[in-house]
């Protein structure tokens, strides 16, 4: 295990030997004084990507509302009384319409998320469709559409389905008490599923559910400690929702935030590590440190499936302010 934590180099030595991490390692690193934990962090990003590309990824929701989960932080959940009505599944043509769009502003990633407690074999079709529509693009495609049998994720990666979003949200011990309806194994079900279809993993967490520390550093050593860490690592803050079960959670402390995302960066070195739902509420300092800590990916565009984004002009600004650009397709993979 490592006994050293002040040395750069030796994160990645150690994440190439496939050890696990401990927990007591973790949470060592994560209790570092605040400029040594981000210069830790920041030393890590550089030596594996870009410290000034960011990748752009857009997301639309081709199924909303109606879910059922019990998930205690989602609008679209039909246990909770959010006032979000059910949609049926979105036309295939109306998806790659859309995807033209995020295309020609920027995005290389296109992720399209459906409410669902896994997809029924009758949609598959037009799912399967979209995927392609998408790839014809030119794009990365990723999808959440809940749990995944192997022949579903079989089907999706034939289809050419580059990533599949399947978030762990929390930690094992505290799981429980934010969903009832399917268990944390399920969970990993699914990715073991996805990853042996071989696609491309998405998977994080969410800050903000009532969850101490440690579960936060225990989620992101389930990721690490993978037979394969996730490509994508999208750390959200939690947006209270009128009407669900946190709708009067209290708001995360920004430093823990960055503090988990700097932990991300250590533990994954290779991840993409998205600043993902939240930044509407998250000060432009607050955005830059993310970054800085290892954040390497966002969302674009004014809605997150059914919550608020910052627009494209806020993030323009930012992003000239800070001297960042978007990352190519292809970068660092």
């Amino acid at each position: 295990m490592l006994t050293e934590i002040n040395e750069t180099a030796d994160s990645d030595t150690f994440c190439a030997t496939g050890a696990a991490w401990m927990v007591e390692e973790a949470e060592k690193i994560y209790n570092l004084p605040f400029n040594d934990l981000l210069f830790r962090a920041h030393s890590v990003h550089r030596a594996n990507f870009d410290p000034n590309a960011v990748q752009m990824s857009r997301l639309l929701s081709i199924k909303t509302g109606g879910c059922a989960e019990d998930c205690g932080y989602c609008s679209q959940s039909a246990h909770a009384p959010t006032g979000l009505k059910a949609s049926k599944l979105m036309e295939v043509e109306r998806v790659i319409e859309e995807a033209r769009k995020a295309k020609a502003g920027g995005a290389t990633r296109y992720c399209m998320g459906a409410a669902w407690r896994s997809p029924k074999d009758r949609d598959m079709e037009a799912v399967l469709a979209m995927v392609r529509g998408v790839r014809s693009l030119g794009m990365e495609t990723c999808m959440t559409l809940g749990m995944l049998t192997l022949a579903q994720s079989a089907a999706l990666a034939e289809a050419g389905l580059d990533y599949y979003n399947h978030n762990v949200d929390t930690s094992e011990r505290f799981y429980g008490e934010i969903i009832t309806t399917r268990t944390f194994a399920d969970r990993l079900e699914t990715l073991a599923n996805v990853r042996d279809a071989g696609m491309k993993v998405c998977a994080g967490g969410i800050l903000g559910l009532g969850e101490t520390t440690e579960d936060r550093i225990a989620m992101l050593l389930t990721l690490a400690n993978l037979p394969v860490p996730p490509e994508s690592v999208p750390i959200n803050m939690l947006i209270p929702i009128p009407g669900s079960k946190l709708a009067d959670a209290p708001a995360v402390d920004p430093i823990d935030f960055i503090r988990t995302i700097a932990l991300a960066r250590i533990l994954m070195p290779r991840s993409h590590v998205r600043l993902s739902a939240g930044r509407t509420d998250m000060s432009d300092e607050m955005q830059a440190l993310c970054f800085f800590a290892g954040a390497n990916s966002i969302f674009v565009g004014e809605t997150l499936l059914t919550a608020d984004n910052p627009g494209e002009d806020k993030d323009a600004a930012l992003f000239g302010r800070l001297g960042l650009k978007p990352m190519q397709l292809g970068a660092a993979e």
